[in-house]
């Protein structure tokens, strides 16, 4: 409400009034919303996040998306275009659903993979060449996925297996 006021330049008592009806009642839906589950295994994890950790795993995940930038990059500068798209399946063995959903989208965000679907413990990933799912082939990324949430380390990815390569086209 504070930008609001800040951006709209409006101070006077009925649009602070609105503002107060505005935002009591999306205070009151996200309640009602934080409230429910949604999944069977759903629980609030925020307890269990390490803090301490996040600032680490963004700053790790920003240096794999300008190095994946890169790498794209190179294939698509390069005359020949170089491009050997893959679709990959794995399994995970995280704790919570919410290890899985950062894992999904710390996946897309890193230039040349794409997650296409998480059903379960199953991941279906879209890449543009294999060094762009080595970091998932090697269980490096989901590691620091886990490390966000437990500070012992396990196997996290399991029956990896390259589903389509183009080269099988040909």
């Amino acid at each position: 409400m504070g930008f609001w006021y800040i951006m709209s330049g409006f101070f006077d008592i009925t649009h602070s009034l609105m503002g107060i009806v505005s935002v009591s009642i999306v205070m009151a839906v996200n309640h009602r919303l934080k409230s429910h589950s949604y999944f069977a295994d759903e629980t609030d994890v925020i307890k269990d996040l390490r803090f301490l950790y996040v600032p680490y795993y963004f700053g790790w995940l920003m240096v794999q998306i300008v190095v994946s930038g890169i790498q794209v990059a190179k294939i698509l500068l390069s005359p020949s275009l170089p491009i050997q798209t893959s679709i990959v399946r794995f399994k995970v063995n995280f704790p919570n659903v919410h290890c899985k959903m950062i894992l999904g989208n710390s996946i897309t965000l890193t230039p040349g993979t794409l997650t296409v679907d998480i059903k379960g413990d199953d991941f279906i990933v879209h890449a543009i060449s294999p060094d762009s799912f080595e970091a998932i082939a090697s269980d490096t990324m989901p590691q620091k996925v886990l490390k966000l949430f437990k500070a012992e380390s396990e196997q996290v990815v399991y029956d990896f297996e390259v589903l389509y390569k183009k080269e099988e086209l040909n």
